[in-house]
């Protein structure tokens, strides 16, 4: 066997990527607590201010706010007027960082971060000693899920998403029956709701945390055309009501499933014969080094190593994973008795792929 040639170019160079990656890394963090905060929504608003200004248009400690001005201002996120004491938000940063900016605050991605790291301890033992990690210890799941979906779903659904299927809006006007499964908080529910009148809706969801606070804000909108229901959907292929939905909607859910394929055969059952599925998951390949260019490919593995992997191998289920991507999604819809596939991607929204499914 060939000798190899140690490179040091090659290592000091990674070196330096590594470095670069902690910087990204507690950057995320700061980011989060900006964003968290309203510093970023406060700091775009103002053309400068000095650290004391900042906190008390914010409400917030001074001594925090200084600090957190040093990380944002050498991460060459916030520039600062040493002579004046001033810091400011180029209008370029907060075109990504403040709620204004919605649909592209990636603040409200960088949140993944330390909310995922807060169960790092549990999924190192399951790397020792296999399992899952279950949703109760995620504090703060639901809570950034709702506002990333705010973003990618909400923020378009009736501009961009209904009319992927053609007729769906006029048929939810006239009135229609629509499910949504993993449904997590329902926000997506209660806009339908409360936009097409005539038509009934159904959330289900594992989590009755997220059930609950669902149907709290169905009571107090007065949505009687709205349901929602704890539902283990690991044996949706023999539970689901059949032909009982003209749609069926899953965002973001499928993957997290113990049974995936058990969810999509009853999705096959619960659809009447002329009814479409609607799937929102996330778009890219099985196949790890077809994603090497995925803008955001280590993220979403992080993201389905740390919850939807581990969700689901938590209850004894299969582990797809997030980035189970569009070959295996067509194989196992294929599998679940579907007939036609098509999958249309969105400009705004990289992470994402839509799949118009019918039987």
């Amino acid at each position: 066997m060939a000798a190899t040639t140690y490179d040091e170019s090659r290592a000091e160079a990674f070196a330096e990527r590594i470095l670069e990656m902690l910087n990204g890394g507690a950057l995320a963090v700061m980011v989060s607590v900006g964003h968290r905060t309203g510093l970023f929504d406060r700091l775009a608003e103002l053309d400068a201010a000095t650290s004391h200004e900042l906190a008390e248009v914010a409400a917030l400690d001074e001594r925090y706010v200084r600090e957190w001005l040093g990380a944002m201002t050498t991460g060459r996120i916030v520039e600062h007027d040493h002579e004046a004491g001033t810091y400011s938000l180029p209008a370029e940063h907060a075109a990504w960082l403040t709620r204004a900016a919605s649909p592209d605050n990636l603040a409200v991605t960088a949140q993944w971060i330390p909310t995922l790291a807060t169960v790092e301890d549990d999924i190192v033992e399951c790397f020792e000693k296999g399992g899952g990690v279950p949703y109760e210890r995620f504090t703060r799941f639901h809570e950034v899920m709702a506002e990333e979906s705010n973003q990618t779903v909400l923020s378009v659904l009736f501009s961009h998403i209904l009319p992927l299927v053609p007729g769906m809006t006029g048929r939810l006007e006239a009135g229609a029956s629509l499910m949504d499964l993993g449904c997590g908080r329902g926000r997506a529910l209660l806009m339908l709701g409360e936009r097409f009148p005539a038509s009934t809706f159904h959330g289900y969801d594992l989590s009755a945390e997220a059930i609950a606070y669902a149907a709290e804000q169905a009571a107090a909108r007065g949505l009687d055309n709205v349901h929602f229901e704890v539902r283990d959907l690991s044996t949706f292929d023999v539970d689901a009501e059949a032909e009982a939905f003209d749609y069926v909607a899953t965002f973001d859910a499928v993957h997290d499933q113990a049974r995936p394929l058990a969810m999509l055969k009853g999705i096959r059952r619960a659809l009447r014969p002329e009814g479409v599925y609607l799937m929102q998951d996330i778009q890219g390949s099985s196949h790890v080094h077809e994603n090497l260019d995925h803008p955001g490919a280590p993220l979403l593995y992080m993201i389905s190593c740390m919850h939807c992997m581990t969700v689901s191998l938590a209850q004894g289920g299969d582990g797809l994973g997030a980035m189970w991507g569009e070959q295996k999604a067509r194989e196992l819809l294929a599998e679940a008795g579907f007939s036609s596939v098509d999958v249309h991607l969105l400009d705004h929204d990289p992470f994402n792929a839509y799949f118009v499914v019918r039987p």
